[in-house]
């Protein structure tokens, strides 16, 4: 609820003037249908907002936008809003992000596009932001592409999320190039299994002292079948592979499977990259 700044001004026909108006504490109106609960923070979630609010206070640094409907974050809207640190934008309908949009954010520590209708990341786009901690990537159902150098310059990343998204495949630069990471969220994507995804799955194993996590598997659905390739343990380098591919004989509807053989990391790919695959689920939670 916004305070009342009450002024009581003596006259001299006039025992007293009460004049009350409602601003926000740091002295500047809040935007209609807004909440401004403290003087650095404007919440305007679940307005069915289809464009950014209008007068927003500059010295805003936690701005949460979530549950809405906009469809564009202009280009140049952040530059008045340097001291912006918290931005939250997930459940809207975003698109792109136009390039430059976070150039002026280098104060911004958490951001959350997650739940929107993003399609790619290009390189360089979150540039600016070399304070960031947090990005929430994750639930953008048409996210198909990530680009080698999106996340250049984030050193300060600890925890990135790109779950459930529409991507098949992501290069080792993409994440490696990040020194602080420690969390890395990428279960729930169609991903392919081929020889480049196996760059992914040995940076993952090799830096598993920096991403912890109490389950990390690999699951391979082979087209026309429905067994697994399966890895045991904490995703540690030499993991041992459970490798059961079932194939069908010409002439015949019964499936012929051949025993479970214990194989080395990389022998495991050399052959799974030998066999025609649909779809790959890498689970990596912390």
């Amino acid at each position: 609820m916004l305070p009342c700044c009450c002024w009581i001004q003596p006259l001299p026909l006039l025992a007293g003037l009460v004049l009350c108006v409602a601003f926000q504490a740091g002295g500047e109106p809040c935007p209609a249908n807004c909440l401004c609960p403290d003087p650095h923070t404007v919440d305007c979630s679940s307005l069915g907002l289809t464009s950014l609010p209008d007068s927003i206070p500059l010295d805003v640094r936690r701005l949460l936008l979530a549950d809405n409907l906009i469809e564009r974050i202009p280009a140049d809207f952040l530059v008045l809003y340097s001291d912006l640190v918290y931005l939250d934008l997930r459940n809207n309908s975003l698109s792109a992000i136009e390039l430059g949009t976070f150039v002026t954010s280098s104060r911004l520590v958490f951001l959350d596009l997650g739940c929107n209708n993003l399609t790619e990341i290009p390189a360089g786009t979150f540039g600016g932001s070399h304070s960031l901690i947090k990005l929430r990537l994750g639930s953008n159902p048409y996210l198909s592409m990530v680009s080698k150098d999106a996340f250049s310059g984030l050193t300060a990343l600890r925890e990135l999320e790109l779950e459930r998204n529409a991507l098949y495949g992501l290069q080792v630069a993409a994440v490696s190039q990040l020194p602080s990471l420690r969390v890395l969220r990428l279960e729930g994507n169609p991903w392919v299994c081929n020889c480049n995804f196996s760059n992914l799955f040995t940076w993952l194993t090799k830096n598993s002292d920096k991403l912890p996590s109490e389950n990390c598997a690999v699951i391979f659905t082979v087209k026309g079948t429905d067994n697994r390739v399966t890895s045991k343990g904490q995703g540690q380098a030499g993991t041992l592979f459970d490798v059961n591919i079932s194939k069908k004989r010409s002439g015949e509807r019964k499936r012929q499977k051949r025993p479970s053989v214990p194989l080395s990391l990389s022998e495991g790919f050399e052959l799974l990259c030998a066999v025609e695959l649909h779809s790959v689920l890498l689970l990596v939670q912390k």
